[in-house]
C-alpha cells in the first residue's frame, strides 16, 4: 500500500497533464486572434467617404406691407384738412386732390355724420378712401402708380317692409316714440286716420295702432321712411283701418276695407300736434274784451313759429290784415266752403290771392297778433257763409275706389288684412 502522500503527488501530476492538453485548443484560438493583421481591420474601420449634399437655398419670410384701415363720420364746420387728420392720413397729394379735383366734388360736399372710410400706410399715405355721397351713391378713391383716380358706383337701393305696434299711454306722439316708429311714419299715420280721428280730444288710453311700412336703404344703410302700406287704428273700442292701393301708374290713395278713400276733403286739425285751448262755444268770456260773446272757432295752443297748414284744397281769398283776426289767411273751397286762419304771426313765402293751395299745404305760422292773449291759431269752418264747429261736423269724403278696381284691391290687400288680424291683439314694442 502506498504512502498517501505519495498518491496525491500522483494524482496531482496527472490533473496537470490533462488541463495542459485540454486547454491547447482554446490557447490556439487565443492565438489565432492574437495574430490577426491589424492593418486590415484598421484600414476597413477607418475609409472615408466625401459626398457633396445640396442643402436648400436660405430664404427670408416675405411679409405683407401694413396698411391701416380707420373710420370717420363728418362733423360740424370740418374742412378737408381736419378730416384728414383724424384719419391720420399725412398726405399733401391726397388732400390737393380732394381738395382741388373735380371728380371729389361729392367729398366736399359731404353732410354731417357722413361715414368716411380710409385705407392708409404706415407712413400715412392714403391709399383709399371710401363714403356714400349725398345721393347715396358709393365712391371709392383709389392710388395707383402715385396717381388718384376716382369710381362712382350707383347706389344699391332696396325697399324693407317693417312693422309697428303700440299703445297709447298719453300723446300719439309719445306712443310711437315708444314702438320705435320713425316721425315721417308718425305723420302719415295721423294723416290717414285724422279724418275719423281727432288726435287733440278722441285719444284714450289704451287706445292701440299696428303699422306695416317700408324703409327705403341704400347700400345696406337705412336713407328714408318710405310709405305705410296698412295700418289699423283702436280707438275707443272703434276701429280703423287703412290699405294704400294705386289708382293708376303715378297716383295712388288709402282706403277703408270696403273701399271708401280714408282722404277726407278736409282734415280735421290745421295743426298736426298740437291742443284745444277754446273749443266752439256760443257764449265765451273773451279774454282780451273782458266780455262774453259767441267763439264761432276752436283755438289750438301752440308755440310761436309752428307750421300751419290748409285743411283741404282751395283758393286763397284773403290773406293780411283783418281786424281781431290780426294776419289772417281765408281759403274758399269747393264753392260752399270756406275756412278761416287767424292770429298768424307771419305768411307761407309767396302766398297771395287768388293762389290755389293743397290740402296739407303750409299757408302761415302760428302767432298771436290781433285780439290774442297767448300765441295760438284760431280756426273756423264755415259751410255756405255759416260757422261750424269744425270738431264735430260731419266732412265729405275723398273718391273712393271705382267698381272697376274693387276686385283688384281686395286681391292687393289680401294678406295685409291678415297680418293686421294677427297684429290686433298683439303687443309688439318692435318687430321687424
Amino acid at each position: 500500500m502506498l504512502p498517501q502522500n505519495t498518491l496525491s503527488h500522483a494524482h496531482k501530476m496527472k490533473l496537470r497533464w490533462f488541463v495542459t492538453l485540454s486547454t491547447l485548443p482554446l490557447l490556439g484560438v487565443v492565438t489565432a486572434f492574437g495574430i490577426m493583421p491589424q492593418n486590415d481591420v484598421l484600414t476597413n474601420v477607418q475609409t472615408t467617404i466625401v459626398q457633396d449634399i445640396a442643402l436648400p437655398a436660405e430664404t427670408q419670410p416675405v411679409y405683407p406691407a401694413t396698411t391701416f384701415w380707420r373710420n370717420e363720420r363728418i362733423q360740424r364746420g370740418d374742412t378737408v384738412v381736419e378730416l384728414l387728420r383724424r384719419l391720420n392720413v399725412e398726405d399733401a397729394a391726397a388732400s390737393e386732390y380732394l381738395r382741388q379735383n373735380s371728380a371729389t366734388a361729392s367729398f366736399r360736399k359731404l353732410g354731417v355724420n357722413k361715414e368716411v372710410q380710409a385705407e392708409t400706410s404706415m407712413g400715412g399715405d392714403l391709399l383709399a378712401l371710401r363714403y356714400l355721397d349725398n345721393e347715396g351713391n358709393q365712391v371709392i378713391i383709389s392710388k395707383n402708380e402715385n396717381r388718384f383716380k376716382t369710381d362712382i358706383k350707383p347706389a344699391q337701393v332696396e325697399q324693407r317692409t317693417f312693422v309697428r305696434t303700440g299703445e297709447i299711454t298719453s300723446t300719439l306722439f309719445a306712443a310711437t316714440d315708444e314702438a320705435g316708429l320713425p316721425d315721417a311714419a308718425a305723420n302719415q299715420l295721423s294723416e290717414i286716420f285724422g279724418g275719423d280721428i281727432d288726435f287733440h280730444r278722441d285719444l284714450r288710453k289704451g287706445d292701440k295702432f299696428s303699422v306695416i311700412y317700408e324703409m327705403t336703404y341704400s347700400n345696406g344703410e337705412a336713407a328714408r321712411t318710405g310709405r305705410i302700406l296698412a295700418a289699423e287704428f283702436v280707438n275707443n273700442t272703434r276701429i280703423f283701418r287703412a290699405f294704400y292701393f294705386k289708382t293708376s301708374d303715378d297716383q295712388g290713395d288709402y282706403f277703408s276695407p270696403d273701399g271708401r278713400s280714408m282722404q277726407k276733403a278736409f282734415l280735421r286739425s290745421p295743426i298736426e300736434f298740437s291742443r284745444v285751448s277754446s273749443g266752439f262755444s256760443n257764449s265765451r268770456f273773451h279774454p282780451v274784451l273782458n266780455k262774453w260773446r259767441a267763439h264761432k272757432g276752436v283755438d289750438y295752443a301752440a308755440p310761436i313759429g309752428t307750421n300751419v297748414r290748409a285743411t283741404a284744397d282751395g283758393v286763397v281769398s284773403f290773406v293780411g290784415k283783418q281786424g281781431g283776426y290780426g294776419n289772417v289767411v281765408m281759403l274758399n273751397h269747393q264753392g260752399r266752403y270756406q275756412t278761416v286762419y287767424g292770429h298768424l304771426s307771419r305768411f307761407a313765402s309767396g302766398l297771395r290771392n287768388g293762389q290755389r293751395v293743397s290740402q296739407g299745404q303750409s299757408i302761415g305760422y302760428v302767432g298771436m297778433t290781433g285780439l290774442a292773449s297767448g300765441p295760438h291759431l284760431h280756426y273756423e269752418f264755415k259751410m255756405n257763409g255759416v260757422q261750424r264747429d269744425p270738431l264735430k261736423v260731419a266732412l265729405p269724403d275723398g273718391k273712393p275706389i271705382s267698381e272697376a278696381q274693387k276686385a283688384a284691391f281686395e286681391e292687393a290687400t289680401r294678406d295685409l288684412h291678415t297680418r293686421l288680424s294677427l297684429l290686433r291683439n298683439t303687443r309688439v314694442a318692435k318687430q321687424d
